[in-house]
């Protein structure tokens, strides 16, 4: 069973960027698809992006695939989420999520279909 632990999150101005990371432990990483979602106050979880075990696949919800962009490192068991040109409307609670199924198989755009999850890191974008 995989835990994980999101960090980098923080305060950037509108137009800024963050990295963020997942770090996996006690499960076999490259075994799993890999999810960012995030939870803005009042909203509904909604997904970001997705990775393929092996990191050459990959899925974004369109409004954000110009800006983010999600990878993987399976040499140190990590999953990354760049966001560039940041906007006020991405802050939120991010976090990383993790299913154990091909990455073409059953719904890797939904949050019922992640067994794992981190805690999350607050991202704030300031006006």
């Amino acid at each position: 069973q995989v835990q994980l632990v999101e960090s980098g999150g923080g305060t950037v101005p509108a137009g800024g960027s963050l990295r963020l990371s997942c770090a996996a432990s006690g499960g076999t990483f490259n075994s799993y698809t890999m999810g960012w979602f995030r939870q803005a106050p009042g909203k509904e979880r909604e997904f970001v992006a997705a990775v393929s075990s092996d990191g050459y696949s990959t899925s974004y919800t369109d409004s954000l695939k110009d800006r983010f962009t999600i990878s993987r490192d399976n040499t140190k068991n990590t999953v990354y989420l760049q966001m560039n040109s940041q906007r006020p409307e991405d802050t939120a609670v991010y976090y990383c999520a993790a299913r154990q199924f091909p990455f073409y198989t059953g719904n890797r755009y939904s949050a019922a279909g992640y067994a794992y999850w981190g805690p999350g890191t607050q991202v704030t974008v300031s006006s």
